[in-house]
This record gives C-alpha cells, sequence and structure tokens, in this order.
C-alpha cells in the first residue's frame, strides 16, 4: 500500500513538472513573440513617415522617393516599401523631416479674412485668428475667398488634404447665397439643370430660396472649381453680396459664433477619414 502511494505521489510530481516546464515554454514563447510583434510595430514605411510629418500625401512621397529626394540617416532612398524607425534621420530635398501629431480644426471664417498661411498684402489670415498652441503647422483645408465667410477646415494632414480637395473626390458644400436682386424660378431651374462657364459646363446638385424676398438661396455643389458660386451667378448678371458655406465634408459651423474655431473630436476626425459624411 504504501509503495502504491510513494508511486502515485512521484507520478502527480512528475505531471507538475512537465506542466510546469511547457508552461513556462509557451511563456518563453509568447514573449517571444510579443517582442517580434512590438519591433515589427515600431518600423513604418517611408511614404507614411513622409505624409504623416505633413509634407505632402503618400503618393507624393512615393514620387519624392522615386526621384532620389529622400535620404534616411544620410542614406539616399529610392526603394519602394522601404521601412524605418521613427528615430530614424530623414531628409526631403534636404530639409529634415518628423512626424507631427494630427491637428484638424474647424473655424467659422469671417468676412475680410484671406485663406492662406502668410500674406504680405492681408490685413488678417485665417492663422491670425487660430490660436493653435502647438509647434505642429497646420493650413487651411482649400480656400475662401476674402469676403466668403462659413464653414473652414485647418489640419496638418496631408493625406486628407489631398482628399478633399482633389476635384475627382468632389465632395459637397453648400452655401448660403444673398444675391443683389431677385432671381426667377426659371434661373434657379438653369442653374440646376446646367448652365456653361468658360472653364466647362457646371450644375447645382440642389437649389432654393431661403425665404420669401427671392434673394436668398441655399445652393449644393460638389464642384472644387475657384470662385464657382460667385462665377455662377455672375454669368447670370448677378452680384454676389453674402457668401456663406454653411456645410464642407460633413463639417457645420454649428454652435461655432462668427470668427471663432474649435478642434474636431476623434469621432468627427474618423468620419472624415472615412467620407462617412455622404
Amino acid at each position: 500500500m504504501r509503495n502504491t502511494q510513494n508511486r502515485n505521489s512521484q507520478n502527480r510530481n512528475t505531471q507538475n513538472k512537465n506542466t510546469y516546464s511547457r508552461n513556462k515554454k509557451n511563456n518563453r514563447t509568447g514573449n517571444n513573440r510579443n517582442t517580434k510583434k512590438a519591433e515589427k510595430e515600431e518600423l513604418i514605411r517611408l511614404n507614411r513617415y513622409i505624409a504623416s510629418s505633413g509634407v505632402c500625401s503618400r503618393r507624393e512621397a512615393d514620387t519624392l522617393i522615386q526621384k532620389g529626394l529622400v535620404k534616411v540617416n544620410g542614406k539616399l532612398v529610392t526603394e519602394m516599401g522601404f521601412k524605418l524607425s521613427r528615430t530614424d534621420k530623414v531628409l526631403v530635398k534636404g530639409k529634415p523631416i518628423s512626424p507631427e501629431k494630427k491637428v484638424y480644426i474647424v473655424l467659422n471664417k469671417p468676412k475680410d479674412t484671406v485663406s492662406t498661411v502668410s500674406d504680405p498684402h492681408a490685413k488678417r489670415t485665417v492663422l491670425d485668428i487660430v490660436k493653435h498652441k502647438g509647434n505642429e503647422r497646420i493650413y487651411p483645408v482649400g480656400r475662401l475667398d476674402r469676403n466668403t465667410t462659413g464653414v473652414l477646415l485647418l489640419t496638418n494632414d496631408g493625406e486628407l488634404t489631398k482628399q478633399l480637395t482633389h476635384p475627382s473626390y468632389n465632395k459637397k458644400k453648400i452655401y448660403h447665397v444673398v444675391l443683389d436682386k431677385v432671381i426667377s424660378k426659371n434661373e434657379l431651374s438653369e442653374i440646376a439643370q446646367g448652365i456653361e462657364l468658360e472653364d466647362g459646363p457646371i450644375n447645382a446638385d440642389a437649389i432654393s430660396y431661403v425665404n420669401d424676398s427671392k434673394r436668398e438661396l441655399g445652393i449644393e455643389l460638389h464642384s472644387g472649381k475657384n470662385r464657382i458660386v460667385r462665377r455662377i451667378f455672375e454669368h447670370l448678371g448677378y452680384k454676389v453680396e453674402k457668401l456663406d458655406r454653411v456645410y464642407f465634408a460633413g463639417l457645420t459651423k454649428k454652435n461655432i459664433s462668427r470668427g471663432k474655431w474649435r478642434y474636431l473630436s476623434d469621432k468627427e476626425v474618423n468620419i472624415l477619414k472615412r467620407g462617412a459624411y455622404e
């Protein structure tokens, strides 16, 4: 009986040792996998690194790499898909760059303000209004005329900027327009069906009166052509007295007073990037 108990005890000890060995081996394997995974996650594609610095989009970064305008740690890199660490030193056209934190701001632009980073001839630019405290170099996405008011996005995200401003993407914009005189229903229909401007045909996706005066209109467009709203009405003999952009790529000026701004929420940024607003 005593021998049987000893054998059972020895078997249990052997099983425990085997279990401990397996667990230890599995832990080592898991730790190795996690270490390798972490090492792998530390590497980033060069075009993404350049885009994250705010220089340009990924596609444009590929062009810079192909043209031999990018160096990593002093060495010329022309290989597509090249990966590097965030601690590596990168030069683009001889100038050092580094990834920036992405910043997204919506401004309710006031009149007599230009949509540029700097303008020696302007009294005020949009960056004179937006007092972003970080070191990130933000800039307006597209432009609104000096006297056009309303929704304007500012960011340092080159890839998103390309997506929102490239003509092929055709992001929806809605404007509130005040004309110098009454416009007829027939002319509204003409704008909706399409008119011919000097740079080609254009039509509104939707257009309607805002009130009984028939001088105030709401117009929805997807075109990114320069001064397109003013040119539409000038073509028909009207002068635009006031022009306010109330909607751009899912963004509105709701709860933002004229001349005020705010940072976008993470949710709003995700919607912008996914294009989930249309």
